[in-house]
């Protein structure tokens, strides 16, 4: 908990630390070194343990749990995703992670036949062993929660999980801690901003074997939940809309490029089935980037490199446009082990920032 709290550390970073130098623990020692880089390196200060225990002990107050990376409760599609959250708090039937996960999402703004439809779509999914995974939004992602409250239904919020957003969905959210789970990613009492709403729908999307959107405006939220499903490999399904509904043109347009034309819940299960009767094993390394899987049990810490000439090379060839790491690594000519430690050396010093598809920028 630590490590994951502390200022401008990412869980690509995370990862990144724990394979090179095989704890947390030593991770958090050598953070002052690694962060030199930068005019901003006097701030990477690694949260006390003091601070870390508040926080179990404000969670345990709360009945909410910890469920980290590789503990078996932990979603394994999510695990698989290169950014997946060290660190989730549930709060309610955290059980259900480790259910078949299918996302439903749509436009807060929905109609009355969208919102009935992603209610009774629910409903039908919970009947076929499927849990409902949403966003806690009003009106698409509501109704879904309603309709799967039954069978079982996850909430992930932009926000901690003390934190109820929109107010209008307090007693959703209140129901979802007895019959569901909360899920969060953020510490308790962290108020929704609209830079973690996107962090919230890679997890939705991470932890589901496919999202279906019922209404989505072509510059909808929704959109990027999808986006995101495309990168980790999930299947995208979506309801047809009219035409002359402005809330229809996103979720037509995702048709229009191949997502999975959705009429009922017999459209999502039958195309899922391979994957319901087979479901893939857990992965038994942490996410990767560019870096090669390795267990970080068995990394020895190594000292910082202090290149700077190669450092100049690799700032001299980013922009504020992200690009892909492996052009950099061919670019540079290092090897990928090595760029990812200089890239992990130069994000700890905030002077690069990391993007969805193993991207990075100037920051």
């Amino acid at each position: 908990m630590r490590l994951c709290r502390t200022g401008t550390i990412g869980p690509v970073s995370f990862y990144a630390l724990l394979r090179r130098f095989g704890s947390a623990r030593a991770a958090l020692e050598m953070l002052p070194q690694l962060a030199r880089r930068g005019e901003r390196s006097d701030t990477v200060i690694p949260v006390t343990r003091a601070a870390a225990e508040a926080e179990l002990a404000a969670l345990q107050r709360l009945g909410a749990r910890l469920v980290c990376w590789g503990e078996p409760i932990y979603p394994s599609g999510l695990a698989a995703v290169e950014d997946a959250p060290p660190i989730l708090a549930v709060l309610g039937r955290a059980e259900l992670l480790g259910s078949p996960i299918v996302a439903v999402v749509g436009a807060r703004n929905a109609s009355a036949n969208g919102r009935r439809f992603s209610r009774d779509l629910a409903a039908a999914l919970g009947q076929g062993g499927i849990v409902v995974v949403s966003g806690l939004a009003r009106g698409i992602d509501a109704a879904a929660h309603l309709g799967a409250l039954e069978t079982g239904s996850i909430a992930v919020v932009a926000g901690g999980l003390d934190v109820v957003y929109p107010e209008e969905n307090r007693g959703l959210h209140e129901a979802l801690t007895r019959q569901g789970a909360i899920v969060a990613e953020l510490p308790l009492g962290t108020e929704p901003q609209a830079r973690h709403f996107p962090r919230r729908n890679r997890i939705i999307s991470g932890m589901a074997l496919g999202v279906v959107v019922v209404e989505a405006a072509a510059r909808s939220g929704s959109l990027i939940t999808a986006r995101f499903a495309l990168e980790q490999g999930r299947d995208v399904f979506a309801v047809p809309g009219s035409p002359l509904d402005p809330r229809c043109r996103g979720s037509n347009d995702l048709l229009r490029h191949g997502a999975i034309l959705t009429e009922n819940a017999e459209d999502v299960l039958s195309h899922l089935q391979p994957q319901l009767t087979n479901p893939a094993p857990p992965p038994l390394s942490p996410p990767v980037s560019a870096a090669p899987a390795a267990s970080w049990a068995v990394l020895a810490p190594s000292a910082p490199r202090t290149d700077d000439a190669v450092l100049d090379s690799i700032l001299e060839k980013l922009g504020r446009t992200p690009v892909a790491v492996d052009e950099l690594v061919r670019q540079c000519h290092l090897s990928a082990a090595a760029m990812a430690t200089l890239l992990l050396e130069l994000e700890l010093a905030g002077r690069v920032e990391r993007h969805p598809g193993n991207l990075v920028s100037l920051r």
